[in-house]
C-alpha cells in the first residue's frame, strides 16, 4: 500500500507541473493550449533517448527542458497571430503532429514498440521503495521551486503585463507593448515546464511508448485547473490533487458495482470525472481556490 500511495503521488506531481505550464499559459496569459502533451511528449523522449545515450540525467533532463521550450518558439511565432479559437487547433495539431512523428521516426524513437530500460532516477539504490521516497524528494523539491517561480513571475511587472494582456489585449497595444512577444515568452516557458514533466515520467516510469501521450492528457491536466481555479498557482496544485485522487478513487467502483465489466469501468470513470466537471462549471466556476464572493 506505502508503495502505491508514493506512486500515485509521483504521477501526482508531474501532473503539477503539467498544470503549473498551463496555468502560467491560459491563467494568467489566456493562451488557450489543446496541445500540451506534445511538448510533454518532447521533454520525455529527449531526455529519455540522451539518457540512453550516455548523457547525465541531470543533463537530459535539462535538454528535455530546453528542447520543449524551444519547439515552442516557432509555433508562438506562427500561431499567436490567430485568433484563439484558431490558436487552440494549431496547438492540437502540433501535438498530434509529434504522436506521428514519434510513432514513424522508429530510427530514433523506435516507433510504437517504444523505448524500454530507460535510465531510472537513483539506479544504485537497490532498495525498491527506498528509490521511490528518493524520486518524490527530488520530485517535491522541483515542484516548490516551481510554484515559488511562477509566484514571483505572477508578482513581477512581466506578470503583471501578461495578466493585461489576458484581461485587455488592445489596451496593452495602445500602451505600446507588443503582446505576441511576451506571449511567446510565456508559451516558452510553459512547454519547457511541461518539458520537465515528461523527463521526470519518462524516468520514473523507465518505458515510453507514443500512446502514453494521447489529448487525453491535455484534457486532464485541463480539468485540473478549471476545478482548481484559472488564474491561481495554488489551484493547479490543489485541482491536480482533486483529480488524481478522483481518477484513482474511481478504480474501486467496481468494488460496489461488479456488475461493470473492466472495458465499461474506464467509461465510467471518465463519466464521474466529466460529471464532477459539469458540476464545478455550473455551481462553481471560479474552481475550489478561485474568488469566494463571486458563483
Amino acid at each position: 500500500m506505502e508503495a502505491y500511495l508514493v506512486a500515485i503521488a509521483i504521477v501526482a506531481l508531474i501532473y503539477v507541473l503539467l498544470a503549473l505550464g498551463l496555468t502560467l499559459q491560459y491563467g494568467f496569459t489566456g493562451l488557450i493550449n489543446f496541445g500540451h502533451v506534445g511538448f510533454f511528449a518532447i521533454g520525455a523522449y529527449t531526455s529519455a533517448i540522451l539518457a540512453m545515450n550516455g548523457l547525465p540525467l541531470v543533463l537530459s533532463f535539462a535538454a528535455g527542458t530546453i528542447v520543449a521550450g524551444l519547439a515552442a518558439w516557432p509555433i508562438g511565432l506562427i500561431a499567436l497571430r490567430l485568433r484563439d479559437d484558431y490558436f487552440a487547433i494549431v496547438t492540437l495539431g502540433f501535438s498530434e503532429t509529434v504522436r506521428l512523428v514519434i510513432t514513424s521516426e522508429k530510427w530514433l524513437t523506435n516507433g510504437v514498440q517504444g523505448i524500454p530500460a530507460i535510465p531510472r532516477m537513483f539506479a544504485g539504490i537497490s532498495v525498491g521503495s527506498l528509490a521511490s521516497f528518493a524520486v518524490l524528494a527530488v520530485l517535491l523539491v522541483v515542484t516548490i521551486v516551481a510554484i515559488l517561480g511562477m509566484g514571483r513571475i505572477v508578482k513581477s511587472p512581466f506578470g503583471r503585463i501578461i495578466e493585461a494582456i489576458r484581461d485587455n489585449e488592445d489596451a496593452v497595444k495602445a500602451l505600446g507593448k507588443d503582446p505576441a512577444r511576451f506571449k511567446v515568452q510565456v508559451l516558452i516557458l510553459g512547454s519547457g515546464l511541461a518539458g520537465l514533466a515528461g523527463a521526470f515520467y519518462a524516468h520514473y516510469i523507465t518505458y515510453i511508448v507514443p500512446d502514453q501521450f494521447i489529448p487525453l492528457v491535455t484534457f486532464y491536466v485541463w480539468m485540473a485547473i478549471i476545478i482548481g481555479g484559472v488564474g491561481r498557482v495554488s489551484g493547479a496544485v490543489v485541482g491536480t490533487v482533486l483529480l488524481m485522487v478522483l481518477l484513482e478513487g474511481s478504480r474501486f467502483i467496481r468494488d460496489v458495482m461488479p456488475f461493470i465489466s473492466d472495458v465499461e469501468m474506464a467509461s465510467v470513470r471518465l463519466g464521474v470525472i466529466g460529471l464532477l466537471l459539469i458540476l464545478f462549471t455550473i455551481y462553481r466556476p471560479q474552481g475550489l481556490m478561485g474568488d469566494f464572493t463571486r458563483r
